[in-house]
């Protein structure tokens, strides 16, 4: 996710999604990558919204469950926010999750940086 705070009067969140095989401490690969951008604010509802549209824009869904930092959803209980989310949902448990959200942190970060 990118772009929540607020840039010469207004905002552009670009969230990426990243398909990619981990064990417990690394990435093993990068199989895909799904974006979607929006100009509004950052509301729970519309970073739920929009992230859910970059995994979406997946060219095939993932077999196993979405994985992101809880702060990306403000702390949110994942049961609540997994509602949006199929397969499943989840907060980041491993070091090879955690290097998979920083990829999809630089991404959606030069994503952003393209479109502005």
């Amino acid at each position: 996710m990118s772009g929540r705070h607020e840039e010469d009067g207004e905002y552009l969140m670009v969230a990426a999604a990243v398909h990619a095989r981990v064990d417990s401490t690394r990435i093993r690969t990068i199989e895909r990558m799904g974006f979607s951008a929006v100009r509004e604010g950052p509301t729970l509802d519309a970073t739920v919204a929009l992230t859910a549209e970059a995994v979406g824009n997946l060219p095939k869904p993932p077999a196993g469950p979405i994985v992101a930092e809880g702060g990306e959803f403000y702390e949110e209980p994942a049961e609540r926010v997994g509602l949006s989310f199929q397969p499943e949902f989840k907060y980041v448990e491993s070091i090879g999750e955690r290097e998979t959200v920083q990829a999809a942190h630089h991404a959606a970060y030069a994503a952003r940086d393209l479109l502005l």
